[in-house]
């Protein structure tokens, strides 16, 4: 079992950065893989992206393709993601988590979720 702790999020003027951080705690951090997702106000949670278990570099949906960048550090259970020119329309809640060896971009696939952090994007 893991538990997923997010911080970073925060206020940010569009245009701007913020890097979010989620830290594991838990055994096999390395067969699972991790994804941010996202949900704003009225709206379903949304994939943003994901780092497989085996894989070094990530997949991303469209809107952020470019903007984002998804890493993550086995040996200290953490994954991150580098946010970059943010826009308004990027003003959610993201939540990190994790699937057991499923490389998914559905949330239905992720078995461990963190409680959120917010992230604002003032235009």
């Amino acid at each position: 079992q893991l538990q997923l702790v997010e911080s970073g999020g925060g206020l940010v003027q569009a245009g701007g950065s913020l890097r979010l951080s989620c830290q594991a705690s838990g055994p096999s951090f390395s067969t699972y893989t991790m994804g941010w997702f996202h949900q704003a106000p009225g709206k379903e949670r949304e994939f943003v992206a994901k780092i497989s278990w085996y894989g070094v570099n990530g997949d991303y949906t469209n809107s952020v393709k470019g903007r984002f960048t998804i890493s993550r550090n086995n040996a200290e259970k953490t994954v991150s993601l580098q946010m970059n020119s943010l826009k308004p329309e990027d003003t959610a809640v993201y939540y990190c988590a994790a699937a057991y060896l499923r490389n998914s971009i559905n949330s239905t696939s992720y078995d461990y979720w963190g409680q959120g952090t917010q992230v604002t994007v003032s235009s």
